[in-house]
């Protein structure tokens, strides 16, 4: 019996070993894929000056820094101060996920902009998050066509939602898809068709065209203009200027109009034309998220990973990113920028 009992241990130790030996075999193995992916990943960052102006906004040896990964389609970058944490959509999903500054990723809601049973189509999620000037969330919600707000405070989410809007004259919005206030509390967005599940040829679209709107803080909303594929939005410092890019790979364009009123165009001009890169190697992406700085400079994703203009519409840097970029958001004091890069989050210093 000894001896049998003996050997019976002998052979459980043995089977221990190789298995702790094929779980640091694997251990490795999972390292090394990751260091290689990480590589490949990396070794596609830059950063350009094409303006002497750029170096008082970015170093062109700044590090560009892949904080998460792992997800499908990261967008609608939002960070909150108070708690030092970044929130970001990730559409195909259905979740938004709260990264927090040692870079631990939790979900933060889900669903975040689908709330049936079933969803047929791949973009179901919340795509741009805003903070409202009363301090609730606000999300762009793909599946619900609406813009919505969270029904309870940012430090404890809860999957409730209210819609802020969700048709123009009776008929249901295509996909609501970014956002941005102006000083005074009125909503810009856009309206893209990306997340009904057939797109333009969806037989619930109920809008003839995309729309780029104005929710006045009276209720009433304004159709600012309509374009093919309406996408990122932003304003000037001083409200008077709006920004919108064009996702379109036939007219992949930035659009800049100047506002007499809250929604009302004075006029509208083409502020950068990307068509000519499209399809081109290291110019992955179409024109998307944006956001524009205390001093009206624009951060604009696009071919390439972010494309950085000043006020009069010149490229005076570009941040390249090697991926498909969708949006980027300001950390505290715009001191840093954080990229949603298909399925990466990334995140640069400015100075």
């Amino acid at each position: 019996m000894k001896i049998v009992l003996i050997s019976a241990t002998f052979l459980t130790l043995v089977l221990a070993c190789k298995q702790e030996k094929n779980k640091a075999e694997k251990t490795i193995e999972s390292a090394e894929t990751e260091y290689a992916i990480s590589k490949e990943v990396t070794s596609k960052f830059a950063i350009e000056i094409l303006d002497e102006t750029a170096n008082d906004i970015i170093d062109s040896k700044a590090e560009i820094a892949v904080l998460a990964s792992g997800f499908e389609w990261t967008e609608g970058p939002l960070y909150i101060e108070n708690g030092d944490y970044l929130l970001f959509s990730d559409i195909p999903n259905n979740k938004v996920y709260k990264l927090d500054a040692q870079n631990d990723t939790i979900t933060y809601l889900n669903p975040s902009g689908f709330s049936g049973e079933s969803f047929s189509g791949e973009e179901p999620g919340s795509n741009g998050l805003l903070l409202s000037p009363e301090g609730d969330l606000v999300l762009m919600q793909h599946g619900n066509r609406q813009v919505a707000k969270m029904n309870a405070p940012i430090s404890n989410p809860q999957e409730n939602y209210t819609a802020l809007v969700d048709h123009y004259e009776g008929s249901r919005f295509n996909s609501p898809n970014d956002g941005c206030y102006d000083s005074m509390g009125n909503l810009y967005f856009t309206d893209p068709p990306y997340g009904l599940p057939g797109q333009m040829k969806d037989p619930e679209k109920e809008l003839g065209f995309q729309g780029v709107y104005c929710l006045l803080t009276s209720g009433e909303l304004l159709l600012v203009d309509k374009l093919s594929r309406p996408n990122g939005i932003g304003l000037s410092p001083d409200n008077k200027t709006l920004y919108v890019a064009v996702s379109d790979p036939q007219g992949a364009v930035w659009q800049k109009y100047t506002l007499k009123s809250p929604g009302v165009v004075a006029t509208k001009e083409l502020m950068f034309d990307a068509t000519h890169l499209i399809g081109k190697e290291n110019e992955d992406g179409l024109p998307d998220g944006l956001k524009v700085n205390a001093h009206g400079i624009i951060f604009a994703t696009g071919p390439g990973g972010v494309w950085v203009f000043n006020p009069g519409g010149k490229v005076i840097a570009r941040i390249r990113t090697g991926q498909k970029t969708a949006n980027c958001a300001f950390g505290k004091d715009e001191k840093r920028l954080f990229m949603t890069a298909d399925d990466y989050v990334l995140a640069v210093d400015l100075k």
